[in-house]
């Protein structure tokens, strides 16, 4: 990526093994940083991540690889981070190197737990990042058809459209296309919900409730989601792109999407607990419930699908009697 310096992808897990796929099809050399140490090892010695996305082979001789999250920034200029929300807070603790001459683009679909804040805000208010320097991640994509080359469509947001382009040129290939936005904050925020929506649809899944049930609740969704990004980050948006619309779509309705299964196990009677237990993967939507519940106290948008979700994870409700509830809104 001409004039952009060099590479670093922050994380271990498929999304961050998938825009390394991205990034390497483009011939760049980058520095990747995973946690564990054991887990470089045997990527080393295979050729691709032992765990995730294990079918996607690297030529590991173009990656610098670290345990060390504070030498992975210190030597890049442009940060990827891509781990799952839960941890984000676990690996930017560890941080000690400046991030003002940085370029950081974020491609966690989550909110910053216990803070209840976008990725970019907390960015900014841990260690000072400027607006001109954050990007994200969004788009309707599965970490596993992007493996699969299928073709995709990301967006990239960010409020420098040059900085933004060039990101956005970093991950375009064959099989990927990418578009500019300007809106960071909303994107962030639809990232956050359509996780939420898609343990709505997997729950209506698991209840054999119906398709023609789930797509009067996804058509709600999106008008939902409306209603809360446009008061949480006011501005000029349509909410049928693909940032937003098309990423609840897939995530809605995807046998790839953790949050989806997560949902249909509910549905099917299993405890919250026994559900994240069968998940190998982590299904950031039951974190992100609980953070738009409390962002939503203040906020005050009418949210009747969110807030019974939050009902059925958090307070034990019957999703039965959560969705009978719901029904009367649903117009």
């Amino acid at each position: 990526m001409e004039g952009e310096g060099k590479i670093a992808v922050l994380g271990g897990g498929s999304w961050a093994t998938a825009l390394a796929k991205l990034i390497a099809d483009n011939g760049v050399d980058f520095i990747w940083y995973m946690r564990r140490r054991d887990r470089i090892d045997d990527f080393l010695k295979l050729g691709h991540n032992p765990v995730y996305l294990s079918d996607v082979s690297f030529d590991t001789s173009k990656i610098k690889f670290t345990d060390d999250i504070n030498r992975a920034i210190r030597e890049a200029d442009v940060l990827i981070l891509a781990v799952p929300s839960p941890y984000i807070k676990v690996h930017l603790d560890k941080v000690t190197e400046p991030l003002d001459e940085k370029t950081i683009v974020s491609a966690v679909k989550g909110i910053v737990p216990d803070e209840n804040v976008i990725v970019t805000d907390y960015l900014k208010s841990r260690f000072g990042c400027r607006d001109e320097q954050l990007m994200v991640i969004g788009g309707p994509c599965h970490a596993e058809e992007v493996a699969l080359e299928r073709l995709s469509y990301l967006t990239i947001g960010g409020r420098d459209a040059l900085r933004a382009r060039k990101i956005a040129n970093l991950l375009e290939g064959v099989k990927m296309r990418t578009i500019v936005s300007g809106d960071v904050d909303g994107i962030e925020y639809g990232a956050v919900l359509k996780n939420v929506y898609a343990i709505a649809a997997g729950i209506i899944s698991g209840m054999k409730a119906g398709d023609n049930y789930m797509a009067m609740m996804v058509c709600n969704a999106i008008r939902e989601m409306e209603r809360f990004v446009d008061k949480a980050s006011p501005m000029t948006r349509s909410i049928c792109d693909s940032a937003y619309l098309g990423d609840l779509l897939v995530t809605a309705y995807s046998r790839f999407s953790r949050n989806h299964n997560f949902g249909a196990m509910i549905g099917k009677g299993y405890s919250v607990k026994v559900a994240m237990m069968e998940m190998s993967q982590v299904a950031e939507g039951y974190y992100g419930t609980k953070c738009i519940e409390e962002l939503n106290r203040h906020l005050g948008v009418e949210m009747p699908i969110a807030h019974g979700v939050y009902q059925i994870l958090y307070e034990g409700r019957n999703p039965r009697r959560a969705f009978e509830d719901i029904s009367p809104y649903l117009t």
